[in-house]
């Protein structure tokens, strides 16, 4: 009786939520989708009814990730709010039938507006334009039968007035830029394919009608994103042609993402010519082809640079340092550096240099110094191999940059140099040649908690020590220099990978277990980590690692056994925030135990599985789809026969579809001849962050859209 007087008591004494200040509630509120708060949390008393309409949580509504909403619900959002929004995100919302845009006519005081990854015909988004005379930022799709003539006067005059523009591009099509006058910033993302659904292949030259000339002289910001092909790169030198008649005098940050080989032509060449001479940039990225064996570095004039990429450039570290760092000035300002496969970018020249030599830890020391507030930096797909010199590993230099949050490495880079030179590789199939007492050959267990890994390795090693010393990092990626996806964009499925690097053969759990010492890390990459015998190092991200929400593994431990799956099911049981899981494992079996661990992952959304002969349970992948229903995104590429994939795919649908509107779900053959066909219809929103495999650290500059 004592007992249940004193916890009647403390419920008496406790503090009621409606008790709270005005402030702490609406900051509660914000972490609130909009069309909760909107349709639900103010209709339950007249407190909260008056705070979910205040201005600062119906200023900005953001549906890009709400998989729950649908068109009524976003009908009712704007019949409720609609003249209170003035920014309005919708990316990525591919479920919601183009109808749904008509909605937005409401939203009267809009300012920003995203519709990118939306459905919009040319007549929709004329007459929705025509009412948001205050629009000054807009993203938009250009898919085929876009036809600019249908755009009405009153459209055109609300374009005209815009100064931010974000457009992705499905089809050769200068879009809505003609119509733009006042441009500031400009984002274009071309994904036009070379050939139709039909096999005919596609020419790069504009449609009739779109002869209009693109208006940059008010132009700040100029960003453009390649997918693989020939036409893309045909079409974004027409909008280029425009700059290097005349360039912009406020141009301060022009950026080029081409893959592959993107030649450099007589107009592109006076583009850059006129840059060097005429504008002083902040952020600067440009195709390998353009920066390889030309002296453009060396004119061209920053002012206080905050993003550079040089990415697959044969660009040397004696140049970083003397063109770029001008022999180690202050470039405090400097944020986000991308050097992912620049293999000698730490070397002093690269003429006589081999890929596997040892880096020159003094360029390297220039670069920290220097770039002191550096928060993003990649160095991944290169091979930057330390030397036994002590103080000047890879590792202990980075540990200086306090203030990274996302970093991205090279297996081969993490490892001791002396220990990668005196221990040779670990090799979990290797059988002792000797005589005597038979040795019986199989997976050890591994230890339970971060103690017993730590006894197992000694925690002086340099990764160890780079771990503990970024607290904050919240995204980290360690991938193999010579690793690449199974699943590339626009090809047949690689069959084949090469080996991994010799001096990352040491890398193992023991240095996965370091990654648990960061307590904020929120995304995980580990990629060809050949050392990898029992997976013990990933229980205790799972443990340690509680704001973990994106994991991705590929290739780790021997490549014809999962050797870490039962440490992987005890990970998943401990990782309640994840979001996004992408696994890429040849041999790998989804069934009941691993779908099972898998269902403790209560937050789970996206999910993503590439496995040559892989296999999979369809009754598990069901139980599994019934238990977690948050899950709006199942793809799996395995090696189970068409049928097999079918079925079970029609089965998803069939079962959620009605009850979770987002839901899109791809099981394939990972080696059928069909695969690029089914890969063009995944909306490009979980095509880009889950599905295709890259690296994303410092892959574009730091908010450079909302």
């Amino acid at each position: 009786q004592e007992v249940v007087s004193e916890e009647s008591e403390e419920e008496s004494n406790g503090v009621n939520l409606m008790e709270f200040s005005d402030e702490i509630l609406l900051h509660i509120l914000s972490y609130v989708p909009c069309t909760d708060l909107v349709l639900n949390v103010r209709r339950t008393c007249r407190k909260l009814a008056t705070l979910c309409l205040d201005k600062s949580l119906t200023h900005t509504v953001l549906l890009q990730k709400d998989y729950k909403v649908n068109k009524d619900k976003v009908k009712q959002l704007m019949r409720d709010i609609g003249k209170e929004i003035y920014q309005l995100n919708m990316a990525g919302c591919y479920w919601l039938p183009s109808s749904t845009i008509d909605h937005v006519t409401r939203c009267k005081n809009l300012v920003k507006l995203n519709l990118s990854g939306c459905h919009v015909t040319s007549l929709r988004l004329s007459k929705m334009l025509s009412t948001l005379q205050h629009l000054r930022s807009l993203a938009i799709d250009v898919n085929p039968g876009f036809d600019a003539s249908q755009l009405s006067s009153e459209c055109k005059a609300t374009l005209s007035r815009v100064s931010e523009l974000k457009q992705t591009l499905y089809t050769p099509s200068y879009g809505v830029v003609p119509c733009c006058t006042s441009l500031e910033k400009l984002l274009l993302y071309f994904e036009i394919l070379d050939r139709s659904r039909e096999g005919f292949m596609l020419s790069g030259q504009l449609m009739v009608g779109e002869s209009n000339v693109p208006h940059y002289q008010n132009l700040r910001i100029f960003y453009a994103r390649l997918a693989p092909g020939y036409v893309n790169q045909e079409v974004v030198r027409l909008y280029l042609a425009v700059l290097s008649d005349r360039t912009p005098e406020n141009l301060h940050a022009f950026l080029i993402s081409a893959p592959g080989s993107f030649a450099e032509t007589g107009a592109t060449k006076n583009l850059l010519d006129s840059m060097a001479r005429n504008v002083r940039l902040d952020a600067l990225q440009l195709p390998k082809a353009w920066i390889n064996g030309s002296g453009l570095l060396q004119h061209l004039k920053f002012n206080n640079p905050f993003y550079f990429s040089f990415s697959r450039c044969t660009l040397s570290g004696g140049h970083l340092i003397q063109r770029v760092i001008n022999g180690g000035k202050d470039l405090k300002s400097l944020t986000s550096l991308n050097l992912s496969g620049c293999v000698h970018c730490l070397a002093p020249e690269s003429l006589f240099r081999k890929a596997e030599d040892d880096i020159d830890s003094s360029i390297l020391e220039s670069l920290v110094v220097s770039c002191c507030n550096l928060r993003h930096l990649n160095l991944s797909a290169a091979h930057h191999h330390s030397s036994e010199s002590i103080g000047n590993h890879l590792c202990q230099l980075l540990s200086r940059l306090k203030h990274l949050l996302s970093l991205a490495l090279p297996v081969c880079s993490i490892t001791d140099a002396a220990a990668s030179v005196e221990k040779p590789p670990t090799t979990p199939n290797l059988v002792p040649q000797t005589f005597g007492k038979k040795v019986r050959i199989g997976i050890p267990t591994y230890p339970r908690n971060l103690g017993d890994q730590a006894n197992q390795k000694i925690e002086s090693s340099v990764f160890w020590a780079l771990m503990g010393s970024l607290r904050f990092l919240e995204t980290l990626e360690i991938i193999g220099s010579s690793f690449s996806s199974a699943m590339p964009r626009n090809e047949p499925a690689i069959r084949n990978s090469l080996p991994p690097c010799v001096r990352a053969q040491s890398v193992g759990d023991s240095e996965v277990a370091a990654i648990s010492q960061l307590t904020y890390l929120q995304s995980l990459t580990l990629a060809q980590l050949p050392n990898i015998l029992t997976g013990s190092g990933l229980v205790n991200i799972g443990l340690q690692c509680q704001h973990l929400r994106t994991l991705s593994l590929a290739n780790l431990g021997m490549m014809g056994k999962v050797v870490y799956m039962s440490a992987l099911m005890d990970m998943l049981k401990h990782c309640r925030c994840l979001r996004d899981l992408r696994l890429e494992q040849p041999y790998f079996c989804a069934g009941a135990q691993f779908f099972q661990a898998l269902s403790h992952c209560s937050s789970l959304q996206r999910l993503c599985i590439v496995s040559r002969s892989g296999t999979l349970q369809s009754d598990a992948v069901m139980s599994f789809m019934a238990s977690c229903l948050e899950v709006i995104m199942c793809h799996m590429f395995m090696g189970e026969s068409l049928t097999v994939c079918k079925n079970l795919q029609q089965s998803i649908v069939r079962s959620f579809q009605a009850e979770r509107p987002a839901l899109n779900v791809v099981i394939f053959p990972l080696l059928h001849e069909d695969l690029t066909e089914v890969i063009r219809d995944v909306p490009m929103r979980h095509l880009d962050e889950i599905t295709l495999f890259k690296s994303r650290v410092a892959e574009e500059p730091p908010n450079l859209w909302w």
